[in-house]
Formats: C-alpha cells, sequence, structure tokens
C-alpha cells in the first residue's frame, strides 16, 4: 500500500508543470555560465590564479573545474528557491485545492499521508541534484577537455585533482548536495503543514535560510557558526579538502540528518492537530 500511495504521490508531484521549473532554470543558467566563462576575463582570472600558485593552467582548466564553478553560484541561489517551491506545494496545496479532506476520507492516516509526501519531496530533491550536477558536467564536456580537476572555494578549499580522482569525489560531493536539499525541502514542508498558503510556506522557508546566511556573514557571530544550517551547507564542497575534514564531516551529517527529523516531526505535529473538516 505504502508503495501505491508513494507512485501516486510522484505522479502528482511530477504532473505539475512549476515542478520543472527548477530544472529549466539550470539548463538556462548552466549556459549563460559557460558563455560567460569562455569569453569574458573569468577564464583568464582562473588561469592567473592556478599559474601564480605553481600549477600548469591547460591541465586543470577542465570539464571537472567548470562544472563545479557552475554549481556553486546554482547550489547557493537557485537549488534553495525552487526546493523550497517544491516544498512549500507539498501539504498547503492540497488545503488550497480543496483535495485534502477527500484524501482523508480513504483509510489513512495523517502521518502516513505526511510521510509519504515527504519522501515523494526526497526523491524530487535526490533528481533535481542529480540533473543540476550531470548536465553541468555534460555542457562543460562539450566546451572543455576532460583533465584535472581545480577546486577553489575562497577562505575554505584549494585543491587540485587528478581526472579520475576528481570525478569520484565529484560525485560524492552529489550525496551531501542532496542532503542539504531534502534539508530546505523539510523547512518548507514544516511551514506547508502549518495553516498558511503555499508561497506563505515557501517564502517563511526562504527567510529562514537567509537568514542564517546573514548571521553568518556577520563576525560577531563566528562562535556560533556551527549553530547555524548554512554552515553545515558546506559538507558538499568540504570533500573536496586535502585531508578532508571527516570530523567535520561527519558532525554537520548528523546536524542535518536531526533538523530533518526534527522539522518533519514539528510539521506532523502541526498537521494533527489541525481542523481539517471546518
Amino acid at each position: 500500500m505504502f508503495y501505491h500511495h508513494l507512485r501516486n504521490e510522484l505522479w502528482k508531484l511530477f504532473g505539475k508543470k512549476r515542478t520543472y521549473i527548477g530544472f529549466g532554470m539550470f539548463l538556462v543558467a548552466q549556459n549563460a555560465m559557460l558563455v560567460a566563462f569562455r569569453y569574458t576575463h573569468w577564464q583568464t582570472q582562473m588561469t592567473n590564479l592556478l599559474e601564480g600558485n605553481g600549477y600548469l593552467a591547460q591541465e586543470y582548466v577542465s570539464a571537472l573545474t567548470v562544472a563545479l564553478v557552475m554549481l556553486i553560484p546554482q547550489i547557493l541561489l537557485l537549488m534553495p528557491l525552487y526546493v523550497s517551491l517544491v516544498g512549500g506545494d507539498l501539504v498547503a496545496k492540497e488545503v488550497e485545492d480543496g483535495t485534502l479532506r477527500m484524501i482523508l476520507s480513504r483509510p489513512i492516516s495523517r502521518f502516513r499521508l505526511l510521510l509519504v509526501k515527504w519522501v515523494a519531496g526526497g526523491i524530487f530533491s535526490a533528481l533535481l541534484v542529480l540533473v543540476l550536477g550531470g548536465t553541468a558536467l555534460g555542457f562543460a564536456r562539450m566546451w572543455f577537455p576532460w583533465k584535472g580537476m581545480f577546486v577553489f572555494v575562497p577562505g575554505q578549499v584549494f585543491n587540485v585533482l587528478s581526472a579520475d580522482e576528481g570525478i569520484k569525489l565529484y560525485m560524492w560531493s552529489h550525496v551531501f548536495m542532496t542532503l542539504n536539499a531534502t534539508v530546505i525541502l523539510g523547512i518548507a514542508f514544516m511551514f506547508s503543514c502549518f495553516n498558511m498558503k503555499p508561497a506563505a510556506a515557501t517564502i517563511l522557508a526562504l527567510s529562514l535560510l537567509f537568514a542564517n546566511l546573514v548571521m553568518e556573514g556577520i563576525p560577531y557571530f563566528e562562535e556560533y557558526h556551527e549553530y547555524l544550517l548554512t554552515y553545515h551547507f558546506r559538507t558538499w564542497h568540504n570533500v573536496y579538502a586535502s585531508p578532508i575534514p571527516w570530523s567535520q564531516l561527519t558532525q554537520s551529517v548528523c546536524v542535518l540528518l536531526a533538523f530533518n527529523v526534527t522539522t518533519f516531526l514539528i510539521g506532523a505535529s502541526a498537521f494533527q492537530a489541525r481542523d481539517i473538516k471546518s
């Protein structure tokens, strides 16, 4: 029964046109960034950075390097927006469309209904990250050769890798990106379980993330960074560090998993207490 319910929920989710907005915008943004990287001073600046540190730029200006460069702003700006958009719709949209009472007239508990919707949202998050990483690498390969990988995240990671090692870490980083995406979706899902419109749930989720980002950028809050979500979202690019900070990665993964469980339980508690009939 759970499988059939999940299948129907996925059909419903991927049957909406707005579900595909994120996929389309990623394709547009990636191609625009590739053109900019190819024909502006962006590539020259990377070349100067590599050569200034004693590396041959021609060995590391590659498809892997460019794909990672394209991912950073999209993960920071676009992914939270489109994941929150779907997460805010999962429950609140059912109420807005007037279909929730009909769904609950079936022999199904509210908890199971929320669990199925959350799992469907998690599958969407994983698929979105997979498409994001796959298309970024595919488009970059059309423009740049398959060589070594250069990773530069200002103030956090500076590393050069062989192509074989780079592609392995590239795939591993997407596992952590998926975890980040499910956390963002979980926040929007939690607000969606309250009595509010889908747009309100999406805006509240984005506002919470933006507040974390702003506080992380304030020097006075430096000692409290470990309490901020955006600090733990760094797991996906910390896998490229040398050596890999395994203790920090483990801590961040535990925090993000706990946050996922917490937001789901808060949302489920609020939904259980709601009066759906009136």
